[in-house]
């Protein structure tokens, strides 16, 4: 054999040994792969902890990735706190109620559903016209669950959470008056009281408004019974004009004060002092 033919038999048979050797470690590295999956899958099969622990890292790798990307907190089950539905999904009567005050309050659709459906189940509940606590709901906070009075009173039912902080523990506090459906459920129990210890509805929502012991109420009860009407109107079929809100009751004149507040004893009789609203926090 030439010198040029060994030369190139030494050249194939280097790059054959090269070939199988690097196929011998690519098998090797593929088998250690395999094996070391395989560890971790009965791994974690064994030990959900493990592989729980592991998908929070994970995510939480993931979240801080899409942060530093978009520049603000991903939350994923922020939706799940709004309190919203889809307006389409209630009864006939009820959306159209929702729909109404969403034109009229100009308030979205979508919270309203929640509230409408809410004062419904409310309403049947504890034998109340739902169309009535939701008129009391315009005529104090005009659908905004963040109001607060001069005097205190809060939220969509425009409640003194001071005077009623007891029908808020089992909500987790005083600070559930700004929740929109837990507000709703505790101006909710305040109004039956109200109606309970009246005796009737107008005089129900006197008390309501602070003024059972006052000359006038400032046209609170006449402003809540026309909306009442108004919306009894909407939830029947009928078309009724969506005209500028109402005063708030909490911009009524400064002798009516709304939703429970202390009133000041005053000067005829003593015994009147029994029949102030403040009173229905130690009844509840």
């Amino acid at each position: 054999m030439t010198a040029s033919g060994k030369i190139v038999s030494g050249v194939r048979t280097f790059a054959a040994d090269v070939t199988e050797g690097f196929l011998e470690i690519t098998h090797s590295s593929f088998a250690l792969i395999g094996l070391t999956v395989a560890f971790v899958v009965i791994a974690l099969t064994a030990r959900p902890d493990l592989r729980q622990a592991g998908e929070e890292k994970l995510m939480n790798w993931l979240q801080a990735r899409q942060v530093a990307v978009l520049g603000m907190p991903i939350e994923p089950e922020a939706s799940e706190r709004a309190t919203a539905g889809n307006p389409k999904d209630l009864p006939k009567e009820q959306a159209a109620v929702a729909f109404w005050l969403s034109k009229k309050y100009r308030v979205a659709p979508e919270p309203l559903s929640v509230l409408v459906a809410e004062a419904y189940e409310l309403g049947a509940r504890n034998k109340l016209d739902p169309t009535l606590i939701l008129a009391i709901m315009a005529i104090e906070s005009n659908f905004n669950p963040f109001a607060q009075s001069s005097v205190g009173a809060q939220g969509l039912m425009q409640v003194m959470t001071t005077v009623h902080t007891e029908k808020y523990q089992n909500f987790g506090g005083h600070f559930a008056a700004f929740d929109p459906v837990t507000n709703l459920r505790v101006g909710v129990k305040v109004l039956q009281e109200c109606i309970a210890r009246a005796g009737s509805l107008e005089g129900g929502l006197r008390y309501y408004v602070g003024a059972a012991n006052l000359p006038d109420d400032g046209g609170y009860t006449a402003k809540v019974l026309a909306e009442h009407f108004r919306l009894r109107q909407v939830a029947g079929g009928r078309a009724m004009p969506t005209n500028p809100p109402a005063t708030l009751s909490t911009q009524a004149p400064a002798q009516s004060v709304p939703a429970s507040v202390t009133l000041p004893a005053p000067a005829s009789p003593a015994n009147s002092a029994s029949d102030k609203v403040a009173l229905l926090s130690q009844a509840s």
